[in-house]
């Protein structure tokens, strides 16, 4: 019987399965990150049922949502980050895990120091207690967010249970007709503009076609980065020669023999050319120009030559949709039929787990260079990690992005949420290279619109939403 990609990942990985009553199965899980917020409790459940993490070699920690992004030489304001931070030092101790701590060379953003350093691997199950875990499907890798308790539970286990999802393939074809202009956070933004955030709920998103050959490691986790925000369980693509290039030499990729012997296996990671698919949806990515979103869901986005819309021209009918709309447009304070280039912004973030490795900051300082950020507008960027950081500043991007009157900072998540020093104030406005842009997902009151980073470098500069194709 032909097997999809996931169909083979999941059949690999299964411990047990109740075919009988459609129940969930138990899965072995290859890769175990954790971060300083989801992990505390589950590290409390094992030491009040005197258990012990299965397989401390197979899971790996790191600070990255309350770190902050400034001087960290300087203690710690915040007295709950704080704790955080001292409990994951402690927990990680205490059960033998290896921790990238806050003054690590390799500390950074989970989703980028994963595979940067050579931990997330084709054909392997990752989880994370973070919602974009599904950046490591770039890699082949069946990859998924999980809450608190499943934490634990893979601590204790190396397993996890979970009911199979459906396969949902995403077909992108053709090539991109200005790839620095139109990148792939411009791909991911209009899939899910297209199927809305609840698109993909209960599949695994396969992402194929001609465009995702020719695209880098660093476009394709943009694109798996996101799939959640499409309401998918996950989000991944075949492994390749790109993606075994990637992983040669990396710190903690297989070396040399045992490389090689496992090129034979990973090829084999490809959905079989009968496969089916419980959903299909498909697009020219010739089609897309830059985009932006206006609302509080990333389905909420419109071309950068579009207008604000208004709630029935948004709804297609769909009263609730209509609802969200009103309740978007009054939050963002926007007027149906403004176009979104007459929109002035406050601030500029580049940095999540989405857009902030270095091919994402050497696209942005090729907007700025030689030039200056508007008068009105306070910028910054902030590198997954400090490898993407030390990389950045062999190649004198932090002098770019300094002397155009960006603020460069250390590794972290920062202003992609409300969870650390970097926050938006009350009706700001942010152009953002993050994934979310929920009612106060960068501050209270704040108002986030997601873009590209060349996108986001652009507003910076003009002060305002601008088509970045005519500046390039």
């Amino acid at each position: 019987m032909a097997q999809t990609v996931y169909d083979k990942i999941w059949k690999n990985h299964l411990v047990y399965s109740d075919d009988i009553d459609d129940g969930p199965s138990l899965i072995y899980i290859d890769r175990h990150f954790i971060h300083e917020v989801t992990s505390p409790q589950a590290f409390d459940g094992l030491r009040m049922n005197n258990r012990k993490v299965r397989k401390p070699n197979l899971t790996f920690a790191t600070v990255d949502h309350n770190v902050p992004t400034t001087n960290r030489s300087l203690p710690l304001v915040d007295e709950i980050s704080s704790l955080q931070i001292k409990s994951l030092q402690k927990n990680c101790g205490d059960f033998g895990i290896t921790l990238f701590d806050i003054n690590d060379q390799y500390q950074g953003i989970v989703h980028v120091i994963g595979p940067e350093l050579g931990l997330t691997l084709p054909g392997t199950t990752i989880v994370c207690g973070d919602s974009h875990t599904s950046t490591h499907g770039a890699f082949g890798a069946l990859a998924f967010g999980i809450g608190t308790s499943d934490v634990e539970h893979v601590l204790a286990t190396q397993c996890l249970w979970m009911k199979k999802a459906k396969n949902f393939e995403i077909v992108l074809n053709h090539g991109l007709k200005n790839d620095l202009a139109i990148s792939a956070k411009d791909v991911i933004l209009s899939i899910i503009k297209n199927i809305g955030t609840s698109g993909g709920s209960g599949s695994v998103i396969e992402y194929r076609g001609s465009f995702i050959s020719k695209l880098s490691m660093e476009k394709r986790m943009t694109i798996c980065n996101m799939s959640i925000e499409a309401g998918a369980r996950a989000g991944l693509v075949s492994p390749d020669d790109v993606t075994f290039d990637y992983l040669r030499e990396k710190k903690y990729s297989p070396k040399n023999e045992s490389f090689e012997r496992l090129l034979n296996t990973w090829r084999g990671l490809r959905s079989d050319n009968d496969s089916k698919y419980d959903k299909s949806f498909m697009l020219n990515v010739d089609d897309i120009v830059p985009q932006v979103t206006w609302g509080t869901n990333p389905a909420m986005t419109i071309d950068v030559t579009s207008t604000i819309p208004n709630p029935d021209e948004y709804a297609k009918g769909n009263e609730e949709e209509k609802k969200s709309a009103i309740r978007a447009l009054k939050y963002m304070n926007l007027t149906p039929g403004l176009p979104i280039t007459d929109l002035s912004i406050d601030r500029v973030f580049i940095g999540s787990c989405t857009n902030a490795r270095l091919e994402d900051l050497i696209e942005a300082s090729i907007i700025l260079k030689d030039k200056k950020i508007s008068s009105h507008v306070k910028a910054m960027v902030v590198p997954g990690s400090q490898q993407v950081k030390m990389s950045a500043e062999k190649l004198g991007l932090d002098k770019i992005f300094v002397d155009a009157g960006f603020e460069w900072r250390e590794s972290g998540c920062s202003m992609c949420l409300g969870m650390n020093p970097d926050i938006l104030l009350p009706g700001e406005r942010c152009a953002s290279t993050s994934n979310r842009n929920f009612e106060g997902r960068q501050g209270t009151g704040g108002r986030t619109h997601l873009v590209s980073p060349v996108m986001a470098a652009a507003a910076a500069v003009a002060g305002r939403f601008v088509d970045v194709r005519e500046w390039i």
